[in-house]
């Protein structure tokens, strides 16, 4: 790379981070939630149970999308239905949990089957005054408004920018308009909306990820959160490479540019090792607002940026800048 290379790649870090210095104070945050134990030099998790993620589906999921095929539902505590939502909440309490994240596997429509938990949810904020998240797939009209009623704190909702990523990917007969109508939904009844971009989620390529971003800056949305394909073993995309340094970077650029006030987070799901400590430096660089599970060595940089850490045992999409 020649230096006239390095300088203008210097200079869009530098715009960059200067619209996060324009628009944000100089903290950023850093999180490590209970989806799994977490513990580096610079960040240990002291209360592991402090944030947990709950599967209404067990293992369950009718898509079995190819880069996750349940994957990411294994770790989650299950739900019994004998013991049932609030039960489990309870317990969960009692045991020093004060958040949670409601998720599952989706049905063959897209969406995580919530309907018959609204009763749970309400309760769970009205009697024991738990944060909640939920993770909800696509949604209708009816279901954003049982949302909003039951109280939850924020709503996730992983945005498709390409028809045929949902097509191939996740197995879905339905087009980008959906996760639109998403949005819009949330957004008329108010609620705390944290969509996420999966950044390389057609086999390690950039396919819709830009236009999910231009759907999502439509909307008010509490934040955004960015996480990258990972290779899961056991999956169709097991070796799928990553996407390349050079599209995320190009990616972290236009995303803060484009969404100046809107805080931008890294998500818990990217690839392990130098891939990760890579793209934690150029979250840092580009005026990110948080990473979660940060790679050795990121609060040290962060540090030298000029910017004050600042620590969370929940999940990044709780956090705001």
């Amino acid at each position: 790379m020649d230096s006239g290379v390095v300088t203008a790649v210097e200079s869009r870090r530098a715009e960059a981070f200067a619209v996060r210095q324009e628009n944000f104070c100089d903290t950023i945050s850093f999180f490590a939630p209970g989806l799994k134990r977490f513990s580096t030099e610079e960040f240990q998790q002291k209360t592991p149970q402090a944030f947990r993620p709950v599967s209404l589906t067990g293992s369950a999921c009718a898509l079995q999308c190819e880069h996750c095929q349940s994957k990411i539902l294994e770790p989650m505590i299950p739900l019994n239905p004998k013991e049932g939502l609030f039960q489990l909440a309870k317990r969960l309490h009692q045991n020093g949990t004060t958040g949670i994240l409601i998720s599952g596997g989706s049905d063959k429509a897209g969406a995580v089957p919530l309907k018959k938990y609204f009763p749970d949810i309400a309760r769970i904020k009205n009697e024991l005054g738990m944060r909640v998240m939920v993770h909800t797939g696509l949604v209708d009209r009816e279901t954003a408004r049982q949302l909003k009623e039951a109280g939850v704190d924020g709503v996730m909702i992983d945005i498709i920018g390409a028809d045929e990523t949902i097509r191939e990917v996740y197995h879905l007969n339905t087009t980008t308009a959906a996760y639109e109508a998403s949005l819009a939904y949330f957004s008329e009844f108010g609620l705390s909306i944290r969509p996420h971009i999966i950044l390389g989620l057609h086999f390690g390529q950039f396919l819709g990820e830009y236009h999910a971003l231009e759907m999502i800056q439509r909307y008010p949305v509490h934040s955004l959160i960015l996480v990258i394909l990972t290779p899961l073993v056991g999956t169709h995309m097991q070796n799928v490479p990553p996407p390349s340094l050079e599209d995320i970077e190009e990616f972290f650029y236009r995303a803060r540019l484009q969404m100046p006030k809107t805080p931008i987070m890294i998500g818990c799901a990217r690839p392990l090792g130098d891939h990760k400590v890579a793209v934690d430096h150029l979250a840092v660089d580009y005026g990110l607002n948080g990473i979660a599970y940060p790679a050795d060595g990121v609060v040290a940089y962060a540090r030298e940026k000029g910017l004050k850490p600042k620590f969370f045992e929940d999940s990044c999409s709780c956090g705001s800048a």
